[in-house]
């Protein structure tokens, strides 16, 4: 199986979840199947037929989360020598200079993108873009409302 990379924060993220869905989550949906089965027949028991759906999805993201932290190649950024490149795991702030407006991404593993946090998977186009790239360069994007150029003010290894 292909090593996938992760940071630090993110496999530690995925061991918590882990965590809380094995001793919280799972715990809690057994215990709402043996209640709803108490209540009797289980053909017409939609407390029942929910109860045992949540379990599926439930242990789908046990298996899902076990899988990916098994293959997780972790990468502290923090220890790299990137001699001043974006790599994986840093934190680039870019200046768009048509807004004039500015913008931070993390690069990180595509387990734990997340846009709304700022966080690019590195299999994204504006990831790959950004790859290798110094402070002061500028990228010209290809996005859907068409291209953007971005200029690296401050590269991070968090």
């Amino acid at each position: 199986m292909e090593k996938q990379p992760i940071t630090v924060q993110g496999a530690e993220r995925l061991r918590q979840e882990l965590h809380r869905l094995k001793t919280v989550e799972r715990p809690g949906i057994i215990q709402a199947i043996a209640e709803a089965r108490a209540h009797g027949d289980l053909k017409e028991n939609a407390e029942y037929h929910a109860a045992r759906e949540q379990q599926g999805f439930i242990e789908g993201r046990i298996k899902e989360l076990e899988a990916c932290l098994s293959c997780a190649q972790i990468i502290d950024v923090t220890q790299l020598n990137a001699d001043d490149k974006v790599v994986f795991g840093s934190t680039v702030e870019l200046l768009d200079l048509d807004t004039e407006e500015t913008i931070r991404y993390q690069i990180v593993g595509e387990q734990e993108a997340d846009i709304k946090n700022s966080r690019l998977s590195i299999a994204s186009p504006i990831a790959r873009a950004l790859i290798g790239k110094r402070t002061a360069d500028e990228v010209c994007l290809t996005v859907p409302g068409g291209k953007r150029e971005f200029e690296i003010i401050a590269i991070q290894y968090l």
